[in-house]
C-alpha cells in the first residue's frame, strides 16, 4: 500500500461528503460481515444531517479531526475526536475495507489520542470488530461489553413514568451539564446545540434527583445520564412511551452497570442482544448513563 497521508478535515461541503461516504463503506461492510442488512440508503434530509454534525465536531475540535489519504490522493479513513472540560472521546474511527489491516487505523487512533493527551479521561463506544477492540485495549482502555435492545413498544407491559417527566428545551442546558460533570466529569456544552436541533429531549428534576435523556426521531435513544437510578428510569420510560405508535425503539451500548436499562427494555418487550463495547481510561463507567456513539 502507497505511505499514507494524514491531514485534518476542512469544515467544508466536500471533506464532510468524504466523511460520510467513508463512515457508509466501512459500516456497510460490518454489517456485511456480521449477516446483517445493510442500512437503507439515505434519503437527501439524512445526508444533511450527517454533514452538519460531522462539520460540528470540525467546528468544535479542529485538531481532532484527520483524513487518511494514500499516495494517489484517496481518502482511506477518518478519525474525530473531541474534549469536553478534560473529557476525551472518540467519535469516529473508519477505514475502508480495502485499507483495513495495513496500519491506517492505528495511524488514526494516535493523531486522535494525541490530540487529547492532557485529558485525564476518556471515552470510546466500539463495535464488535476484533482489530478496534484490540486497539483500543492496548491503548490502556478497559473494555465493557454491551447489550443491545430493539423493538416495538408494548405500552400494556410498561408501567408510566413514577413522576413528571417533561420536554426539554435550551433552559435545561445547565441541568444537564451539571449531570454530566457528576457522572463523566465534563459536561457536553457545545453538543447540546446539535442535539436541540435534532432530538426529543426528555427532562426530569425534583427533590429525587435530576435527568436527562435525547431520542431521534427513528426511535433511537441517543444519549441519557441521571442521578439516581429511579430518575434515569423514568426519564427512558418517558421516552419510550413518547415515540409514535408502531416506531421501532432502539437502545444502544447498554453496560453491565445499566441494569436498571434493562429492565426497562424488557419491560418494555424490546429484544435484547449482545452488541459491541463501550471503552473507558481514567475513569469508571459513568451511571445510570447511556452514551452516545457520536458525543459520548
Amino acid at each position: 500500500m502507497p505511505p499514507i497521508l494524514l491531514r485534518p478535515v476542512r469544515d467544508t461541503p466536500e471533506d464532510a461528503e468524504t466523511v460520510r461516504l467513508l463512515a457508509a463503506a466501512a459500516f456497510g461492510d460490518s454489517h456485511t460481515l456480521k449477516g446483517e442488512s445493510p442500512e437503507t440508503p439515505p434519503d437527501p434530509e439524512r445526508i444533511a444531517r450527517r454533514h452538519e454534525k460531522i462539520r460540528h465536531f470540525v467546528r468544535t475540535d479542529p485538531a481532532g479531526s484527520w483524513l487518511a489519504e494514500d499516495g494517489s490522493g484517496q481518502a482511506v479513513g477518518v478519525a474525530q475526536s473531541v474534549i469536553r472540560e478534560g473529557t476525551w472521546g472518540l467519535s469516529l474511527l473508519v477505514v475502508l475495507p480495502a485499507a483495513q489491516g495495513k496500519g491506517v487505523g492505528t495511524a488514526l487512533l494516535s493523531r486522535a489520542l494525541e490530540y487529547g493527551r492532557g485529558c485525564l479521561r476518556g471515552i470510546i463506544c466500539s463495535s464488535r470488530h476484533p482489530a478496534a477492540v484490540r486497539t483500543y485495549r492496548r491503548a490502556g482502555f478497559e473494555v465493557h461489553p454491551t447489550i443491545r435492545m430493539r423493538g416495538v413498544v408494548d405500552r400494556t407491559r410498561l408501567d408510566p413514568p413514577d413522576g413528571a417527566a417533561v420536554e426539554g428545551s435550551a433552559r435545561d442546558r445547565d441541568l444537564m451539564d451539571s449531570v454530566d460533570r457528576r457522572l463523566r466529569g465534563g459536561a457536553h456544552g457545545p453538543d447540546h446545540d446539535y442535539l436541540l436541533a435534532h432530538h426529543r429531549l426528555v427532562v426530569a428534576d425534583d427533590l429525587a434527583g435530576s435527568a436527562y435523556c435525547y431520542v431521534r426521531d427513528g426511535g433511537r435513544v441517543e444519549l441519557l445520564a441521571a442521578t439516581s437510578r429511579r430518575m434515569a428510569t423514568r426519564v427512558l420510560t418517558s421516552a419510550l412511551l413518547g415515540l409514535s405508535e408502531g416506531v421501532t425503539a432502539e437502545i444502544w451500548d447498554v453496560t453491565a452497570e445499566q441494569q436498571w436499562a434493562v429492565d426497562v427494555g424488557i419491560a418494555a418487550g424490546l429484544e435484547l442482544r449482545a452488541a459491541g463495547f463501550v471503552c473507558y481510561r481514567g475513569m469508571r463507567p459513568p451511571a445510570p448513563y447511556i452514551p452516545s456513539g457520536a458525543f459520548l
